[in-house]
Formats: structure tokens, C-alpha cells, sequence
């Protein structure tokens, strides 16, 4: 067990391989083989990550209505953390299991991963949405499945804060809690800047991605305590490239 995994499992409740805090946790075991789907104790990669995000699903969002949250924002803590792919596949799954609608949005503004992830274009966006006129839904594209839309980040380099303080960032919020019935926010590192703190307020809470043996314990604290800081309600970690130390049928039985 990682020092990452001990920090979460200090941080609350009793631990769950997989899980951290009593919380979910994403869980993709590494892999040195290159084939990207098993490794040398039988695991199945792909089955694995679909099942570990179908656990996450479930655990965060529940059924819509009260107590579960229905906005939320996944912020990673280090660079390349995979952040943004795991935002994606958390939406993906939602979408999938799901009949209401998903928006999946990216506030990451000087990336452009989530728009390669997902095959789809960076334009006219989140950015253009708080500056223009128009339906929130109109700045969004439809994906696959029918039920998931995308609101990409739209024109580089711009500065959300400076819209925030009119007001107008917290106003475009709003509208996509109205017109989706889920909203899945991507934002940068929380120490890169300050987009986490800024948004994670203003929806239901956060999911913050902790690399595994990547990621120091004290760094994974301090991300903690900034959201905490900013009054953003931490839901869980999700913890990320976890490699398995024990035999594949030991897993199953888990």
C-alpha cells in the first residue's frame, strides 16, 4: 500500500482496496507488457478500469436527486496526471448508464487534452460562452452516446477569474445545472492555478486524482486543504496508475 493510499485512508473512513476515504477511487494498474489490456498476473486492464469507473460512478452520483451531487469538479494535483482522461471516462460512463443528459466541460484553458481525448473540436466554448449572448447549450457539442454533450474550453488564453468577478461565470453555472442534468467539470492541477478554487465553490464538490507513486503525501495534503480552504466540498480521490501487488483471482474475490 502506497503512502498516497495511507494519506487518503487517514483522511476519514474505513479503507477499501480501490477506494480511498470510504470514497471511490479510480484504479488503472499499471502495465510494462505494452499491449495495454493484461499484465503478467491476469488481470484484465480494460476490465478492470470499466468496472473501477462504473464503482466510481455509483458511489459519487448515486441517483440524481437529493444528496447527490449533480455538478462537480475533478481536479488533478500534478501535471500529467491523467486528470483529463479520467474526467472524460468518468462522463463516458455516466453518459452510458445514465438516460439524463451529461455536459461534460473543460475549464482548462491553456490544455487542449480533453478535445484529442474525445475527438472533438475546441471552438466556441466556455470561454466565448461567458463573454457572448446566446443558450448555454448552444456553446456545447453533442457526442457519443446521444445523452453526452461537450462544452469545450473555447479561446486560449483567456482568464476566468476576470469573469468571475462580474458574476458572469457563476451566472453561466447555473444555466448548465439547468440544462444538463449532470455537469462534469475539468480544470488544471490545483496548484497550477487558481480555476479549481474558483469553480469548485460554486458546484457541488470535487473529486481531486492523486497520481500513484507519483504524487508525495504532503503535496496530496496540501491540494486537499486548499479545496477545503476555498470551501469546496471534497467528495473523494481518485487514485490513478495503481499497480496490483496480488494474484489476479485474489482480486476477483475482493
Amino acid at each position: 500500500m502506497s503512502r498516497n493510499f495511507e494519506l487518503m485512508e487517514r483522511a476519514g473512513k474505513e479503507p477499501r482496496i480501490g477506494y480511498s476515504s470510504g470514497l471511490p477511487s479510480h484504479t488503472v494498474a499499471s502495465s510494462s507488457t505494452g499491449n495495454g489490456h493484461r499484465v503478467g498476473n491476469g488481470l484484465d486492464l480494460d476490465q478492470i478500469t470499466r468496472d473501477e469507473l462504473l464503482k466510481l460512478v455509483q458511489r459519487v452520483f448515486g441517483t440524481q436527486g437529493r444528496g447527490h451531487p449533480c455538478a462537480i469538479v475533478i481536479a488533478g494535483v500534478d501535471l500529467g496526471d491523467g486528470s483529463s482522461r479520467i474526467c472524460a471516462d468518468i462522463a463516458k460512463t455516466l453518459a452510458m448508464n445514465v438516460s439524463e443528459s451529461v455536459c461534460l466541460v473543460d475549464a482548462n484553458v491553456q490544455s487542449n487534452s480533453l478535445p484529442r481525448i474525445l475527438d472533438a473540436t475546441n471552438f466556441h466554448g466556455l470561454v466565448d460562452s461567458l463573454r457572448d449572448e446566446g443558450a448555454i447549450r448552444d456553446f456545447a457539442q453533442r457526442l457519443r452516446p446521444n445523452n453526452l454533450w461537450f462544452l469545450s474550453s473555447g479561446t486560449a488564453g483567456s482568464d476566468l477569474a476576470s469573469h468571475s468577478r462580474s458574476d458572469r461565470l457563476k451566472t453561466r453555472l447555473t444555466e448548465l445545472r439547468t440544462a444538463f442534468d449532470y455537469v462534469l467539470i475539468s480544470v488544471p492541477p490545483v496548484f497550477l492555478d487558481g480555476t479549481a478554487t474558483l469553480v469548485g465553490p460554486l458546484v457541488d464538490g470535487a473529486i481531486l486524482v492523486v497520481e500513484a507513486n507519483l504524487t508525495h503525501r504532503e503535496v496530496a495534503r496540501k491540494a486537499r486543504e486548499t479545496l477545503e480552504s476555498a470551501n469546496v466540498r471534497l467528495l473523494g480521490a481518485v487514485f490513478n496508475n495503481r499497480t496490483f501487488p496480488i494474484p489476479g483471482a485474489l482480486y476477483a474475490r475482493l
